[in-house]
């Protein structure tokens, strides 16, 4: 049964809009027509997730004012609360941070905001490729540390997806210094604008990750938890020197909850791989 608590303006046009596709799609909606169903119900009163298929209430992250925020992207960008890099534009569009690749180099936005070392962060996302002749993007959704030494050379970040673009796998992984790098991957196919949920759970003792409401993976060795403090990174990575296929990635929110609820369901799953990571800045394995 739905949540019938009041609903926001921007979801209250979400759910028009979900209906008229429902009636179009029929029994055939798929998981798109799905989600959008799901995100067109919440409330700001309770602070309820919006939907069945978000990890964020599945999980019962919300409790003892556990959102911290959620970001919405209603409005213009603001520029001080993120930071955008790359060829290409970056830009708020119907509720949607957007990023449009250039033909060449990557191209990202993070938040400015301050970092945090643990809780959880769920994003909703999905992307087009416009041709196929070129080289695809590589979609990514990163933690990257934000410390006074700097992120480095990607060896202390924390990918809540990764994945290229007409590929049906996508990657996740830990990367701790000096060369650690924890990683898995899972089958999942991603359709033109198909909607799909990511989240990571970076607590003291693991660290989980979740697709469209389910973990995936568990990692608790401790020489996998940093305790670096951390802030959101999206990205579309070219391949250098490659010409790339023009593409977008879009998301539609943005949620970073405290610890302060305990998880309503067991975050046990199968452990990460440990392998090593031979781009660090550090030592001997700059050269490599």
């Amino acid at each position: 049964m739905f949540d019938r608590t009041p609903i926001r303006p921007r979801r209250a046009l979400a759910a028009g809009t979900a209906a008229l596709l429902a009636l179009s799609l029929g029994p055939l909606g798929g998981e798109a027509a799905q989600a959008s169903r799901s995100d067109a119900v919440g409330t700001t009163a309770s602070r309820q997730a919006p939907g069945p298929i978000h990890a964020g209430n599945t999980f019962g992250w919300y409790g003892h004012n556990g959102l911290v925020y959620d970001e919405t992207f209603v409005g213009p960008l603001n520029h001080k609360r993120w930071r955008v890099e790359g060829p290409g534009a970056v830009r708020t569009q119907h509720g949607m941070l957007t990023l449009n690749t250039a033909t060449k180099g990557s191209v990202s936005a993070q938040m400015t905001i301050p970092g945090r070392a643990y809780g959880r962060w769920e994003t909703r996302l999905r992307q087009r490729q416009y041709g196929h002749k070129h080289t695809p993007y590589r979609v990514l959704t990163e933690l990257v540390p934000v410390t006074k030494e700097g992120e480095g050379c990607g060896e202390q970040n924390i990918a809540l997806n990764k994945f290229t673009m007409g590929d049906d796998k996508v990657n996740f992984y830990i990367r701790t210094r000096p060369d650690n790098l924890y990683q898995a991957s899972m089958k999942r196919g991603f359709g033109q604008d198909q909607w799909h949920t990511f989240a990571v759970e970076v607590t003291k003792k693991h660290i989980s990750w979740f697709v469209d409401s389910r973990v995936i993976r568990t990692e608790t060795r401790p020489e996998a938890l940093s305790g670096r403090k951390f802030q959101v990174r999206f990205t579309m990575e070219a391949e250098k020197g490659k010409r790339m296929n023009k593409a977008r990635m879009q998301m539609d929110w943005l949620r970073y909850w405290n610890l302060n609820d305990k998880a309503k369901k067991s975050v046990k799953a199968p452990l990460t791989k440990l392998t090593r990571y031979t781009k660090s800045c550090l030592g001997d394995h700059a050269a490599d």
